[in-house]
Parts: structure tokens; sequence; C-alpha cells
């Protein structure tokens, strides 16, 4: 079994990029968090640059920006931007972009989704969104904190998106850096994720659906409380098999870019299999979703990344109840409760 391969080993310093191939850029920009990084990719059009996502929208990011289209991309303008997802690290200055004259290309959920997200400023969690999250067995302590603070808002990290994009449609074409990438859209991390198949070269834009060594979050959130973003995780990994090759190099939304996606592809269906199995086993009794993260994710869940740890274990509750191999009941308190079935 051939394993992955990383080509580059160092990733791009701050402010500079580092070249793949003919026509594409890699640069990194950093994030104020645990994953502390993003990557984005210039694709070269002669006339100016194609690329694909674009980190927060910080002080701190519009100047590495102001560095790399002075340095490495050589004074040519932006003209047009590719948000893989509408997550902030990848979507974040889109906007930025778009009022110095480049077009916005995504697929529509992710414009729609972004678009909402950004208008949507809060100072207190939303009242459904403090329920899910009591109901979920939120740890009170934390519950009570979150309730008396502002919570994360997308406009603190997006730039205002102007009305107009381009739609990115799956099985579509889409011309930059002088090839044609196959649109394919991924799903389970974000609805209709962005990846670009080159049918020119092996490279592959694969943002967050096509990562090396981490898994990105499955989250269920207060909008969709029954929503199974496994299925549609493990259905994306099953239908990428009957494309990917061995010879793809990668360019990931974080991490290195690498080969061996075959392999990597086989790794993401198993973990999620083996945590789904470690996770039933654990419903011999009934839990709420706050008791499952020792059998999920094997280590220490600080209250950092707490409620990212909460949306994901409902998420894998939420497949068990899905493919019946679980319920799900409320207790005297109203908090939700799931057992094994069987």
């Amino acid at each position: 079994m051939t394993g992955l391969r990383y080509p580059f080993e160092d990733a791009p310093e701050e402010g500079t990029a580092t070249e793949i191939a003919e026509g594409v850029l890699w640069a990194r920009l950093p994030l104020p968090m645990a994953l502390d990084h993003v990557n984005v990719y210039a694709l070269d059009d002669g006339a100016g640059w194609t690329i694909f996502d674009t980190g927060f929208d910080t002080g701190r990011t519009r100047g590495i920006w102001a560095k790399l289209l002075s340095g490495p991309l050589q004074g040519k303008p932006v003209t047009r931007v590719i948000a893989s997802h509408h997550h902030p690290d990848h979507i974040g200055l889109a906007g930025w972009f778009q009022a110095d004259g480049a077009e916005l290309w995504a697929s529509r959920t992710a414009w729609l989704f972004a678009r909402m997200l950004v208008l949507d400023e809060q100072d207190r969690p939303a009242p459904e969104t403090a329920e899910y999250w009591r109901k979920a067995g939120m740890d009170p302590e934390i519950l009570a904190r979150r309730l008396s603070e502002r919570p994360f808002n997308f406009c603190d990290v997006v730039a205002p998106l102007p009305l107009g994009f381009h739609q990115l449609r799956d099985g579509g074409v889409f011309r930059a850096a002088g090839r044609e990438w196959d649109i394919r859209l991924g799903q389970g991390h974000a609805p209709d994720q962005v990846t670009l198949w080159s049918r020119d070269c092996n490279l592959v834009l694969g943002a967050d659906q096509l990562l090396p060594s981490i898994s990105p979050n499955l989250g269920v959130y207060a909008t969709e409380p029954e929503a199974d973003p496994v299925a549609d995780w493990l259905q994306s990994c099953t239908a990428l098999q009957d494309i990917a090759r061995e010879d793809h190099l990668v360019l990931p939304g974080h991490k290195l870019p690498f080969t061996g996606l075959p392999l990597r592809l086989r790794q993401k269906i198993e973990n999620h299999h083996g945590a789904l199995r470690r996770l039933r086993a654990h419903l011999a009794t009934p839990r709420k979703a706050s008791d499952c993260f020792a059998p999920l994710f094997k280590r220490q869940i600080t209250e950092g990344v707490y409620g990212l740890a909460l949306v994901e274990a409902v998420a894998h509750l939420n497949h068990l109840v899905a493919t019946r191999q679980a319920r799900r009941f409320a207790d005297e308190e109203g908090v939700w409760q799931w057992q094994a079935t069987g």
C-alpha cells in the first residue's frame, strides 16, 4: 500500500509564496486558534490572478496580502476569488477583493450561508442556540459563561459580501492558470464545498475536504439539529475514491500538500467508522452528547475546543440514530440522552 508523501517539506514563510507548478503559487495565512494557519493558492491567468480561498479579514491578513500582491504576485490584480466553502478562514476577505474589482466564484450554498451569517450579528447567543446547547448537555458552567458573552460572529472576521457571485456547479469545468479544472462538490464539513481537479496535470485543490493528517470538524448546529453530516462525509469520501489517483498532488486547506490520496480517503472513512463503533459501545447505558468525548476523540477536551467537540459528538450520535444503531430520548430535565439499540 502506497503511503502519503509530502513533496514540500516546509510551508512558505509569511508574505512569501512557494511555486507548486507553473502558474500555481501556495501561500499561508495565520489564524488565531489551535489550527493556526490556512493555505491559499494563486492561479496565474496572465493579466491577473485567480485566488483560491482568502483567510480571515484582519489587519494582519490584509497586510500579508499586500506583501503577496507586490511580491510573488508581481503587482498584477486579483480578478477572481474562489471561496471553497463558507467558513470564515476561507471566505473572510472575498468581499475585500470584490470591493477592488474581483469576481467571487463559489457554490450557491456557500455564498448563501456566508451572506446570511455575515449579516446575522448577535450580542448574545440566539435562544435557539442556547436551547440546543442545553439539550446536548453542555456543561452548566460553560453554558452560563457563553450565555453572558458576545458569541463569535462572522462579521468579526468576514468582510461585507456585496450582492453578486458566480456559481460553481458540481460537474462543471473552471479554467484558470492555463488549465481546465473539473468541479466536484464535497459534503460533510461544509455543504457543497468546492474541490478542483486539473484535467491537464496531477493537481487537486482540495480545501478542507481533502486534508492529509487531520480530519475537519463534522458538526451539527441549532440551524439543523437533526442533520447527519457524518453520512454526507462518508458518501463524499466514497465517491471521490472512484477518481483519486496515487499521483494526485493535493493542495489542502491546511497542513502540507501531499500525494497518496486513495489511501487518505480510506483512512478518512475508517477513522469515522472506528469512532462510530467506539461510540456505540459507549452507549450501552444512556449518555448525553457531552459524555461522549472520550470514545470519539481519545484525548482531553479543553474549553477552547469544547464547542467543536460538542457539535461533532451530536453529529456522530445523529448518525447512529439515522442508521438505527441508537435511539434518542429526553430525560426529566429535557436533556437529550442516547442509547444503543439491539
